[in-house]
Parts: C-alpha cells; sequence; structure tokens
C-alpha cells in the first residue's frame, strides 16, 4: 500500500489517474453523443432509449439502480479528475515559484493553454445541463420522461442553444488535448504513431463536437421538430 500512496502522490501517478479517468469520462461522452443521435429518428425512438437506461438490469436489480451505480461511478470518476488535475497543477507551481516573464507559446496549443479554464466552464455546463435535462428546474417547459419534447422545447430558445454549442467548443479542446496527453501519460509515446495520436485526438474531438452541436441546430433550423 505504501508503494501505491507514493506513486499517487507523484506527478507522474497523477497523471496516470488523469489518463485512467479520463478514459471512463471519453468513453461516456461518446456513448452519450451515440445516444442522443436518437432524437433524428423520432420522440418515439429517443423516449424509448431514455426508458431502457433507467431499467437495464431488470429484473435482478431494482428499477433505476444500474443507471445510479453508473451516475456514482461517473461522479467518482469526475471527482478524482478534478482532484489530480488541481493537485499537479500546485506541484508545478510549487516546483516553478517564479512565472515566466515572457511565454513561448510556440509548442504549445491553444487547446492546452485554455486545459484548466476549458475544465472549468465544462463542469459548470455539466452542473446547468443537469438542471435542465434531468431534474428540470432549469427548464421552461419540462415534462418527465419526455426526453424528446425536452430536447426539443429546450434548444428551441436561441440562448440555451447558443449555451450548448458554446459549451460543445470548449469540450471539443479539452477532448483533443485530454486525449493526446492520455497516450503520452500512459507511456504510448513513440515517434512512429505521434502522427496517429494527434490524427486519433482530432477525430475524436471533432465528431463530438460536431454530433452534440448538431441537436441544438437540428431544432433551430426547424431539421428536427
Amino acid at each position: 500500500m505504501s508503494w501505491i500512496l507514493s506513486l499517487y502522490r507523484s506527478a507522474i501517478g497523477k497523471k496516470a489517474v488523469m489518463a485512467v479517468t479520463g478514459i471512463v469520462l471519453f468513453g461516456f461522452v461518446l456513448g452519450h453523443m451515440l445516444g442522443n443521435l436518437k432524437l433524428y429518428l423520432g420522440a418515439e425512438s429517443l423516449n424509448h432509449y431514455g426508458e431502457f437506461l433507467r431499467v437495464v438490469g431488470e429484473p435482478l436489480l431494482p428499477r433505476g439502480l444500474a443507471l445510479w451505480m453508473a451516475r456514482i461511478g461517473l461522479i467518482v470518476a469526475v471527482i478524482l479528475h478534478i482532484q489530480a488535475s488541481v493537485q499537479l497543477t500546485l506541484m508545478n507551481r510549487r516546483a516553478r515559484p517564479l512565472k515566466y516573464t515572457d511565454r513561448d507559446y510556440v509548442v504549445s496549443t491553444y487547446a492546452s493553454r485554455t486545459m484548466r479554464w476549458g475544465g472549468v466552464i465544462i463542469l459548470l455546463f455539466v452542473i446547468y445541463h443537469l438542471m435542465h435535462f434531468t431534474w428540470g428546474n432549469a427548464h421552461h417547459d419540462f415534462i418527465p420522461g419526455d426526453i424528446y419534447h425536452n430536447v426539443v422545447s429546450g434548444f428551441r430558445l436561441w440562448w440555451v442553444s447558443v449555451i450548448y454549442i458554446a459549451a460543445q467548443l470548449a469540450l471539443g479542446l479539452h477532448l483533443y488535448h485530454g486525449l493526446w496527453s492520455m497516450f503520452q501519460s500512459l507511456g504510448w509515446n513513440h515517434p512512429k504513431f505521434n502522427s496517429w495520436r494527434r490524427h486519433f485526438a482530432s477525430a475524436f474531438a471533432l465528431i463530438i463536437t460536431l454530433g452534440n452541436i448538431s441537436f441544438p441546430i437540428a431544432v433551430l433550423t426547424g431539421l428536427v421538430k
């Protein structure tokens, strides 16, 4: 146990925690986006998908228990991810107490420079997203269980759609740099496939961003009614 704690307290351990929890969160983001594509198949398909998530595990498990277990797992992953990120940032600041007088951003990307702020924006958006589509206390016309209605009604307000689109752009940047860093943190770093890493990170972030942005745009343009 002592060496495990020592590893966790090190910078390498923090990066490993961020990488492993990042894999969990990447998987959730992909699955969430793919499930939401049922919006284009109509109300019955999307609402049936939502009901399916609530009854997974029946009759072995009580209704909704599997969904709550998944939610708790995601919450734990998010907490560990944020904790490791904050602690790693503090460790870096202690190791370099004097700030750079002139930063060189040539080898840094915009996504990496805004990683921390992007994380804060995404966290605030997730809270709003839950209040809007899960709990309904931030929705102007929320109907429990009618996911299709809630999505279409919610995105008909242009400012709500703008919030979602802006948040997805921040998520895309976060995903890109997170995937790139994850491979490096896990030791999957070699000149032979570094270009593949960049292409994979770019493609994954672009697919998720375009998929999620398509939902509010489809409602605003009348493609989904």
